[in-house]
């Protein structure tokens, strides 16, 4: 705990530094804590060029380093946009098929909004809060999240995400409670939009869903796609990621309905959203292959 402290107190003095005394100083910190994790966590390393093996299957181990070390720099990018006042560095945002979630919003049917690690979470949130917060005052957005042990700076910022409307279920280590998901099906009936990562599961013996991903198993949770069955509402698979300096890309896929006539089909209709959504995955991780942030192990066994 007292090294969580020690992370929390260290971000709080280094932005208060970057913004005295420049930019220069938060890109150069990033920089070498990003190389330090590099050099220092060769199992996190083995995670990700495991990952770019499977994405570029040609290229030699060399390459697969250099991917390695790119996405681990290119993370830092998160932290500093978030540092960034919109005021003074405003974001550019490029959005396609925006019309999905608007008529979504505007119809108050309500949807789950079916995130990833490819890109940043936190700023898509309050992208969506900027874009549609005004023209739609009485949209409602929920975000579930898992709650880690030891996470100041995590929890600081939900603290944030909180007092701007957005509100937050925070999911323990050990799992959701009952309650957790029922008061998403309320939200979601209210007509409220309800955010999920469909790429990691909270907790280890959380409910899965095989996929395929990149030639091999993956193993995502059930759980965003029974929310979907259980309120009657549509998933909206959305991707945010950062294309360019201070420039971020929304796509909003149109809604999939997950609908069955009998109890007995659930899991048929549930495996068969699951792999769109897998496959969506894999053409944006190959779009995108740097703004790849899930630093867990993700693929299982190689499928032949």
């Amino acid at each position: 705990l007292q090294g969580a402290r020690v992370k929390d107190r260290f971000y709080r003095i280094l932005t208060v530094l970057s913004k005295g005394l420049g930019l220069w100083l938060f890109r150069l910190v990033a920089w070498g804590i990003a190389s330090g994790y590099f050099f220092l966590f060769p199992s996190r390393v083995a995670v990700s060029t495991r990952f770019y093996r499977a994405l570029f299957p040609a290229r030699s181990g060399a390459y697969h380093l250099f991917c390695t070390w790119k996405q681990f720099h290119r993370f830092t990018h998160v932290f500093l946009d978030r540092l960034l006042p919109d005021e003074d560095y405003p974001l550019e945002i490029v959005r396609d098929g925006a019309a999905h979630l608007e008529q979504a919003i505007e119809e108050k049917g309500g949807g789950i909004l079916l995130m990833s690690h490819l890109g940043n979470w936190e700023l898509a949130a309050q992208m969506l809060l900027k874009l549609y917060g005004g023209v739609y005052p009485d949209m409602k957005l929920l975000l579930y999240l898992g709650r880690k042990h030891k996470e100041q700076i995590e929890g600081r910022q939900k603290q944030e995400l909180a007092a701007r409307g957005i509100e937050i279920v925070a999911v323990a280590p050990d799992g959701a409670s009952p309650a957790d998901l029922v008061d998403g099906i309320h939200f979601l009936k209210k007509g409220g939009l309800v955010s999920m990562t469909g790429d990691r599961r909270w907790w280890e013996e959380q409910r899965y869903v095989p996929v395929r991903f990149l030639g091999h198993e993956a193993r995502l949770p059930e759980a965003p796609f029974v929310l979907s069955l259980l309120s009657g509402t549509p998933i909206y698979i959305f991707f945010a990621y950062r294309e360019a300096r201070r420039t971020y890309r929304l796509r909003i896929l149109p809604p999939l309905h997950l609908k069955t006539a009998q109890r007995s089909d659930r899991q048929n209709v549930i495996r068969r959203a699951a792999q769109v959504y897998a496959d969506h995955l894999e053409e944006m991780v190959r779009e995108a292959p740097f703004e790849w942030f899930h630093f867990e192990p993700f693929l299982g066994r190689e499928l032949s």
